[in-house]
């Protein structure tokens, strides 16, 4: 993860050794029970199994939840095993469990997954909460396969503890192109025209198109190799939380989750056993005190992938 030479246009975000050695004194870590006050907008880095009975009770807002797939696969030295089915519903189970403690009776709940681990997903999900949605968004990256159908969706199951709950549906429309605008008595109807084409603003469904995976040309990108995009956190932040809420991600990575918190004035909570990529958080949360842009998301409104606005945010 240290520094490498890169291209000028190559904008994906690294550490040298001296901001490890400096980002890596921001961090925390936890040997007994704690309040919130002293893990508020912190970054946790320890491994999520040796301090889930130390965190505090009834603290989080918003849940996002993005555990290791059911795939056997390395994270900068750490590993993971692919399970049957049963088995990973017993492993989801054995830490999703003890979460419930950490939840307020309002919250919200997001657990990512892929068709491989759906199922279990849904199993374990409906055992402790409301499951009230699936929602499936375009992973489009990779060539494809040889012998099967390219795998280019994931799974993020919506979940709450109750019938009271956060839904900000005025927060998340989506603005699309209209192809073939209708007009009605010479006007245009439910759309507008605007310099740039004609628009329509719509409600959010349960498929998600718009999202563009980071890439080495994007200044939110690391190298992580299963980061998640700011664009799809703060969908999910805006909608189930409001401003100070407290959102709360147990498998941070490489930090988008209490990124897109800081950008959109929520509080948050990230916990990372790498080091490595705790302090890549930390730099990302430094630059957000700058910089509050997320790409694909302007004036209250998130557009459609690629198209002009989105493209001029992040020139």
């Amino acid at each position: 993860m240290l520094q490498k030479i890169k291209p000028t246009h190559n904008r994906t975000l690294t550490l040298s050794s001296e901001e490890i050695s400096f980002y890596s004194q921001k961090l925390i870590s936890l040997s007994s029970s704690v309040s919130f006050s002293k893990i508020k907008n912190k970054t946790i880095n320890q491994n999520l199994f040796e301090i889930l009975d130390f965190l505090p009770s009834q603290f989080v807002d918003l849940l996002f939840l993005d555990p290791p797939y059911n795939l056997s696969k390395s994270f900068n030295g750490n590993h993971f095993k692919e399970k049957s089915i049963n088995e990973y519903v017993e492993w989801l189970d054995s830490w999703l469990s003890k979460l419930v403690r950490t939840l307020k009776p309002t919250v919200s709940i997001y657990i990512c997954g892929d068709w491989r681990t759906s199922t279990a997903i849904h199993l374990v999900g409906e055992k402790y909460f409301k499951v009230r949605n699936r929602i499936t968004w375009e992973r489009e990256k990779g060539r494809g396969a040889k012998t099967n159908w390219k795998n280019n969706t994931e799974d993020i199951w919506f979940c709450t503890m109750s019938k009271d709950y956060t839904f900000n549906i005025d927060d998340v429309k989506l603005k699309r192109k209209v192809i073939a605008p209708y007009k009605e008595n010479g006007k245009p109807k439910d759309w507008h025209e605007t310099v740039e084409g004609n628009f329509r603003i719509t409600h959010p469904s349960n498929i998600w198109n718009d999202i563009s995976i980071p890439f080495w040309s994007m200044p939110e990108n690391t190298e992580h190799p299963t980061q998640k995009p700011e664009k799809l956190l703060a969908k999910i932040i805006l909608a189930s939380s409001n401003e100070n809420d407290v959102v709360f991600d147990p498998f941070l990575g490489s930090g988008t989750t209490s990124v897109v918190a800081k950008k959109i004035n929520r509080n948050y909570v990230g916990i990372e056993q790498d080091v490595q990529y705790c302090c890549l958080a930390e730099k990302r949360l430094q630059l957000a005190e700058k910089d509050k842009t997320i790409q694909g998301y302007s004036d209250g409104i998130f557009w459609e992938r690629n198209s002009l606005n989105a493209m001029k945010m992040k020139n």
